[in-house]
């Protein structure tokens, strides 16, 4: 991800929202500043696991302003994508990402729906969450536990704060929407693979999960999730992604190219 490109401030006018560049400026996205959540190399590495040169539908769940939808529409130019956020607010800002002159070249294959995932049923089809539509779902749900410290920024505390039985939820939803086959990508932290395994149960199989960790012989802080609907396949752990070469802040050279666009994180 690039620098944010901003407007300079003034003491009538600060800044409120940036326009951040993703895949070395192949698209942007408008976010807000200084509250929220701000998307950066999570969602660049969700993206990369949708590896599907076909003609295929994505759903983005609990999008934000876009940016996991918004680099799999970039990398992948047969793929439409629909993003699903709950809040007005972000839902917005993904709308507008979308009327960016920078994006014209793929806002045609993006739509922005205003969306709880955790429906059930008539009221999950009614709001556009429609059963077995999509080939792929990828989702970075909130991560934080709901006795961590607390933000005072709402939309930020929205956007991260865990509920009791997220992951039920979302992958109840993701399951229902998904066609037979399709697959299931998340981000999430390490201390959630109990509930993400338990969640797959008989809806998902084929579970791959991948360990992020920043330098080798440091402690993961993300896992990397894939399942396949309706798989009987048993789960598998691959070998780590370790992000930073030894010594240094620099991404080894996989995991840049996994961020900037120019590469897929394949399941096996």
């Amino acid at each position: 991800m690039s620098d944010p490109v901003t407007s300079e401030p003034t003491p009538d006018q600060p800044v409120t929202e940036t326009i951040d560049a993703f895949h070395r400026g192949a698209f942007h996205i408008l976010q807000p500043k200084g509250r929220g959540h701000r998307s950066g190399m999570d969602a660049m590495l969700l993206a990369a696991l949708v590896d599907d040169e076909r003609a295929v539908k994505v759903a983005d769940l609990g999008a934000g302003a876009g940016a996991a939808g918004l680099a799999v529409a970039s990398r992948l130019p047969k793929a439409e994508v629909v993003l699903f956020e709950r809040s007005a607010e972000m839902a917005d800002y993904a709308r507008r990402s979308l009327d960016l002159e920078e994006n014209v070249h793929m806002a045609g294959r993006v739509t922005v729906i205003e969306a709880d995932v955790t429906l059930k049923a008539k009221a999950r089809n009614d709001a556009g969450l429609v059963d077995e539509s999509f080939h792929h779902v990828i989702l970075n749900p909130p991560f934080n536990d709901p006795g961590d410290r607390k933000t005072p920024d709402a939309l930020k505390a929205e956007a991260h704060a865990m509920t009791e039985d997220l992951f039920e939820s979302w992958l109840r939803t993701a399951g229902a929407i998904m066609i037979p086959g399709g697959q299931l990508s998340l981000i999430a932290r390490p201390e959630s693979i109990a509930e993400i395994i338990d969640a797959c149960g008989r809806r998902f199989g084929g579970i791959e999960i991948t360990a992020i960790h920043p330098r080798e012989g440091e402690n993961a802080v993300r896992i990397l999730v894939t399942a396949i609907k309706g798989s009987r396949a048993r789960l598998s752990l691959r070998a780590p992604l370790i992000m930073h070469e030894e010594g240094s802040h620099k991404f080894s050279p996989f995991v840049d190219d996994l961020n900037n666009g120019r590469a897929a994180y394949s399941r096996r």
